[in-house]
Order: C-alpha cells, then sequence, then structure tokens
C-alpha cells in the first residue's frame, strides 16, 4: 500500500513553521466564516437589506465550502500541493476584500462564496499535508496545533467582530482579517517545501470511499458527531439567558471558558490518541451525550451549567483531532479525498443538526435540542464503537 507520508521529508527537521502557518490561515478562515453573526445588524442597515437575507451571507460560504471539498481532490490531482494551499489562501485575501469593499448585496455574496470555496478547500486537504510535513507519530500534535486555531478563532470572532464593528464599522472590522491572511499567506509560501502530487490514477469520485465498512461507519460517527453538538450549541444563547438566566456579561465569560477549554482539550486529547485512537472517538461523544442529558437537568442552576459547558467545550473542540488523526490511518493511501468527503459531512452536519434543533426549540421547547443532541452523540459513539470492532477484524 502506498502511504501519503513522504520519506524525502521524514528525512528532514519536522516542518513546524510551515504547520504553524497553516493553523495561523485556519484561525482567519474560521474567524471569517462567523464574523457576519455579530454583524449582520450594520450590514443590513448599510446595504438596505433584511437582517434575514443579510444571514444567507454565513449559509453561502457552507454551501460552497461542502461542494468545493468534494471535487478540490480530483481537480487539482496534478497540481503541486503546495501551489493548491497557497492558492485557497490567495483566494481568501481575495474575499476579504471583494467583502469589504461590497457595493451591494450581491457582490458581498460572490465574495463570501469565494471564502466557502477556500474554506472547503484548505481544510479538505489540511490533514493530508500535516501527514506529508511530520513524522507519522506527531500527526496527532499537528492536527492538534491547526484545530488550536479554530478553537480560538471560534471563541473571538463573534465578541470581536461586535466589538471592532462599534469602533471601525462593519467594514473596518472585516478588512482587519485581510492583513492576517496576507501573513498566512507569505508565511506558507517561505515554510512550505514542495509537494509534487502522488501521481496515482483514482478516481474523482470521493463517495467510492463509503465502499469501505471502516470509512462508512467512521463517516457515520462523524456526521451523528456534528450533528448533535450542534443541535444544542447553536441554541445555547438563548438557553442560558432564558432557562439559566444570565446576563450578557456572564454569558460572554461562560463561552470565552468554554473556548479556552477547548484549546486545553486540543492538546490533552492530542496526547492520548497516540495509542488509544477508538477508545478516545467513543468516549468524546458518550460524554457529551451525558452532558448534554445534565444541561437538561441543571439548566436553571448557573454554577453547574458552566462546568457542565466548560466540560462540553474541552471535548467538543478536540473532537475534529480525534477525527482528523483517524483520517491519516484509516485512509493513509487516500488522504485528500478522505479529507474532501470528510469536510462535506462535517458542514453537511453542522447545516442539519442546526435546522432540525431550530424547529424543535421552536415547536416542543428549548429542552428538545438538547435531547436531540444526546440521542444523536450517542449514536456516534455506538458507530466509533462499530468502526472499533471493524478495524480489529481487519487488522487480524
Amino acid at each position: 500500500m502506498e502511504t501519503t507520508y513522504d520519506t524525502r521529508l521524514l528525512g528532514d527537521r519536522a516542518a513546524w513553521g510551515a504547520v504553524l502557518s497553516m493553523a495561523l490561515c485556519v484561525a482567519v478562515l474560521i474567524a471569517s466564516e462567523f464574523m457576519p453573526v455579530s454583524l449582520l445588524t450594520p450590514v443590513a442597515l448599510d446595504l438596505g437589506i433584511t437582517e434575514g437575507r443579510t444571514g444567507q451571507v454565513v449559509s453561502i460560504s457552507g454551501i460552497f465550502a461542502v461542494v468545493t471539498s468534494l471535487f478540490v481532490a480530483g481537480l487539482t490531482k496534478h497540481i503541486d500541493r503546495k501551489l493548491v494551499l497557497v492558492s485557497f489562501s490567495l483566494l481568501l485575501v481575495v474575499s476579504g476584500l471583494v467583502v469589504t469593499f461590497a457595493p451591494n448585496y450581491a457582490v458581498m455574496m460572490i465574495g463570501r462564496a469565494l471564502l466557502g470555496v477556500a474554506i472547503g478547500g484548505f481544510w479538505s486537504m489540511s490533514t493530508a499535508i500535516v501527514m506529508r510535513l511530520v513524522p507519522e507519530d506527531a500527526v496527532p500534535k499537528g492536527l492538534a496545533m491547526i484545530n488550536a486555531g479554530n478553537a480560538i478563532a471560534a471563541t473571538v470572532s463573534a465578541p470581536l467582530g461586535s466589538l471592532l464593528g462599534d469602533h471601525v464599522g462593519w467594514r473596518g472590522a472585516f478588512f482587519l482579517v485581510v492583513p492576517l491572511a496576507l501573513i498566512a499567506l507569505v508565511w506558507q509560501w517561505l515554510s512550505l517545501p514542495s509537494l509534487p502530487p502522488r501521481g496515482r490514477r483514482r478516481s474523482g469520485n470521493v463517495f467510492r470511499l463509503l465502499a469501505r465498512p471502516r470509512v462508512a461507519l467512521g463517516m457515520a460517527s462523524i456526521l451523528l458527531l456534528f450533528m448533535g453538538q450542534f443541535a444544542l450549541f447553536t441554541y445555547l444563547r438563548p438557553f442560558l439567558e432564558t432557562i439559566t438566566g444570565v446576563g450578557v456579561s456572564a454569558l460572554s465569560a461562560i463561552l470565552l471558558l468554554m473556548g479556552l477549554a477547548g484549546v486545553a482539550g486540543t492538546w490533552v486529547i492530542g496526547q492520548l490518541l497516540k495509542t488509544r485512537l477508538y477508545s478516545v472517538l467513543i468516549v468524546i461523544p458518550l460524554v457529551m451525550a451525558l452532558l448534554a442529558t445534565a444541561l437538561i437537568g441543571f439548566g436553571s442552576m448557573p454554577v453547574p451549567v458552566t462546568i457542565l459547558l466548560i466540560g462540553w467545550g474541552f471535548l467538543g473542540t478536540a473532537a475534529p483531532v480525534g477525527w482528523g488523526t483517524w483520517l491519516s490511518r484509516a485512509l493513509r493511501d487516500d488522504a485528500e479525498a478522505g479529507g474532501g468527503l470528510q469536510v462535506a459531512v462535517i458542514q453537511f452536519a453542522i447545516t442539519l443538526g442546526a435546522a432540525t434543533g431550530g424547529l424543535l426549540f421552536d415547536i416542543l421547547g428549548w429542552w428538545s435540542p438538547f435531547a436531540l443532541g444526546a440521542i444523536l452523540l450517542l449514536g456516534s459513539a455506538l458507530a466509533a464503537a462499530a468502526a472499533a470492532i471493524d478495524h480489529r477484524k481487519e487488522a487480524r
């Protein structure tokens, strides 16, 4: 079996500078993706549209991320991976400029669509490229570094966007990501080695990977994990404000603690993945299901809720590190196509989980998306356990 690991690079010093440049780019991508959440009102007023239409600038980036992640491996299979990755970083810069100076809604949507392409392309290739930059036993550490950038950006993007919007306007807030994107772009160009394509003749259809039982079970677990996570997480603010009864300052503090716990979780769990991969993949959604159930029972008690949500942040943010490591081992011979399929599954799961949770929230009440999240997370644990059993059978 031909592996993705580049033996020439393994003989050199591990390219940690390149991994850090990728982590910075991921942070800017995620910050750009979620910044509109806190800027919907001023954007709507300036462009003369409703807040509902403005909210579509978030969904369009998700749609283009899904489409890009499914086809990027096949469309770029003959191009140096360094050039591909740098091109997506350049697209991030262009997107930031288009959105900043957008004269109307249509142009802004084009800029956000470009961002979706950058997100889908960069994320889908990140695991495969980390596998070529660092030794095999250091892949979990490399993925943890990239997901730390994700955790930090997800934590600060909304409050930072709101703060910047008050001081420099929404256009200024969007523009401030451009210099960071340029730094990431230059850093990648200087630190990434040439990564020639593998030259393997494979179908561009990533869905062929689902013919492997372990891959199908793993992707099912990923789907249920992110559906369950975002069925609950999307409606955390109304839960905290109306049920737990916390004010805006306490809400911000809880979200910050969750984010910091997530950064810590990526490092701690990254260490465990070296020897306990499937155990971690099973335990994370299982414990999160218990936390979701406990939140229903202790919802009106601020201190227990805060403790439970810190645990939620610790595990939930670290989950992508676990599944990225799984991808690097289960599909080491086809990690780029696997990464594309994984990103598409995650983006679809986030959209479906949030939408379903919202319907239940309106129809049955606040507790229903929490209950749905617990059920889906339990299903994720069971699917991960089935994948582990299949792996053991295959290893015999």
